[in-house]
């Protein structure tokens, strides 16, 4: 009988050549932009989630003073909690470092993500008009229409505040 546990693990160089193509396969190319920034995810620290042996997830970060970046998040099956482990994991990563602030940037045709993020604490804070637009140009291979036929234009950034509340 399978075992189906659901594994979170540190991606570690020996990874990173599965992992480049995993990406290439899942974004349409070795880079993801975001807010004008070109990122290479398989370059990134990341998070690799394996079930039974296969990879089934995968998340890249990037770390820069008090935030945690989710650059990119994927999940071979969808609706299993791969990627709610992963968040978890990120944020467990993040907590561990002694970061303050998980952020991710998202597109307007994502509603998917928009409701995955929200679901799991993340809070909406900036919409970039055109930035999509933008991105294409650093980025070719982005489309025009995005998911449910809607015109990919707009960047949106969520953030998930992981500082300690305040007592009362």
């Amino acid at each position: 009988m399978a075992e189906n546990t659901l594994r979170i693990k540190p991606v570690v160089n020996t990874d990173r050549p599965a992992l480049a193509r995993f990406i290439a396969g899942r974004w349409g190319a070795a880079t993801a932009v975001a807010h004008g920034t070109v990122f290479r995810p398989a370059e990134l620290p990341g998070l690799v989630a394996v079930r039974d042996g296969r990879l089934a997830g995968l998340l890249t970060y990037d770390v820069s003073g008090d935030t945690l970046e989710i650059v990119t998040i994927d999940a071979v099956t969808q609706n299993g909690g791969v990627g709610s482990a992963l968040v978890t994991a990120v944020a467990d990563e993040a907590r561990r470092r002694r970061v303050r602030r998980l952020i991710v940037t998202t597109t307007n045709d994502n509603l998917d993500a928009l409701r995955f993020y929200q679901r799991r604490d993340f809070r909406l804070i900036a919409v970039r008009p055109g930035a999509v637009d933008e991105a294409r140009r650093l980025k070719p291979q982005i489309p025009e229409i995005g998911r449910y036929d809607i015109p990919l234009r707009d960047e949106l950034e969520l953030l998930r505040d992981l500082a300690p509340a305040s007592p009362a």
